[in-house]
């Protein structure tokens, strides 16, 4: 007799019901939460953010190697580092999902038991949703809101000249988290018997199954005073959003390679795989970390802080978007990172 039971067995409701036992709300600002036709929202005298993200199975996340869990915690997650990229505080998601019938009632309080334990991270309330039925596997569809003062939102278009670029923790190791996650599906498949070799990788790895969104450096800005010129998730690699701020801000840039924080771990698996860290750092993507430009006057706050790196500097948009190499040399950067169409 199975252990596991079928979600046909509980129904939409029944489900909905089961997987809402363990939601606790936690903000002022959330007057009724799932139970109803709508949740009510009541943000009071700020402005609110909305952002929407979504994962299908198969495109954006791969059930072989990845826990049904660090699933649903990565998806609350990459959308609260959106709310984080506009200065904003998150305060509430809404999750739809289409699941396939070969998923378990268990699978899904799994999946939920990821995103709870990101919620109460984030101090988010899950207020509602929908789900459905996929013939094609798993679909997550996650909607977040938040909260931000007036006049305190922080937008893409608004960088300046001369203004510092800085971005926070390091860059690379999702993106060689996913080729050594790759590999060793590969292997398995060749041979079930094969165990993972993935000893010594535990940083890379977690950085693609389970990113941080760095709403800690949203609230420490706000401690040192430093109210950033322009700002951006690094969800398609440190290239592509770059690009997006001085496309949008109509400026250019000047990135120092030998500034680029990166992890060991990350080059050490670099040079496992043959690849140029470089270009993990700028095209590889996933790392959720922010990107944001400040004042040059924001600069003795900025530069002692352990988890901010001061990488280049705004430029006039004449002058281009290019990474400067340690021997002076100057190369434009190309948006090479993730694109869902090509």
């Amino acid at each position: 007799m199975s252990e596991y039971t079928s979600l046909d067995s509980l129904g939409e409701f029944g489900l909905i019901r089961r997987l809402q036992e363990h939601v606790e709300l936690q903000n002022p600002s959330t007057v009724l939460g799932i139970g109803d036709d709508a949740a009510i929202i009541e943000p009071g005298q700020k402005q609110m953010v909305v952002t929407t993200d979504m994962l299908i199975e198969n495109v954006h996340f791969d059930l072989t190697f990845c826990p049904l869990k660090h699933l649903g915690y990565k998806a609350v997650a990459v959308n609260v580092s959106d709310i984080a990229a506009m200065n904003a505080i998150p305060t509430q998601i809404v999750v739809s999902l289409a699941i396939s019938a070969r998923y378990t009632v268990e699978a899904m309080e799994e999946l939920y038991e990821g995103m709870r334990l990101a919620c109460e991270n984030y101090k988010v309330d899950l207020v509602g949703g929908d789900t459905t039925s996929s013939r094609s596997g798993l679909v997550i569809s996650v909607t977040a809101l938040g909260e931000v003062e007036k006049g305190k939102a922080v937008l893409r278009s608004t960088a300046q000249v001369n203004d510092l670029i800085c971005v926070t923790g390091d860059l690379g190791g999702a993106y060689l988290g996913l080729q050594l996650l790759e590999r060793e599906k590969q292997a398995f498949l060749a041979d079930p018997e094969t165990q993972p070799e993935l000893e010594g990788k535990d940083y890379v790895v977690g950085r693609q199954l389970r990113p941080e969104a760095r709403m800690d450096v949203i609230h420490e800005l706000k401690e040192l005073g430093v109210h950033p010129t322009s700002m951006i998730d690094i969800s398609d690699g440190l290239g592509s959003e770059l690009l997006h701020i001085c496309s949008q801000s109509r400026v250019g840039a000047a990135v120092f390679q030998d500034k680029l924080p990166v992890d060991q771990q990350t080059l050490d698996t670099a040079e496992e795989f043959k690849i140029d860290p470089v270009t993990c750092i700028m095209n590889g993507g996933e790392d959720y970390e922010l990107l944001f430009t400040a004042k040059l006057s924001d600069y003795d706050k900025l530069k002692n802080h352990p988890d901010i790196t001061i990488i280049g500097k705004i430029t006039d948009a004449a002058e281009g978007v290019n990474l400067v190499t340690p021997s002076g040399n100057a190369h434009a950067i190309k948006a090479q990172g993730w694109n869902h169409f090509a």
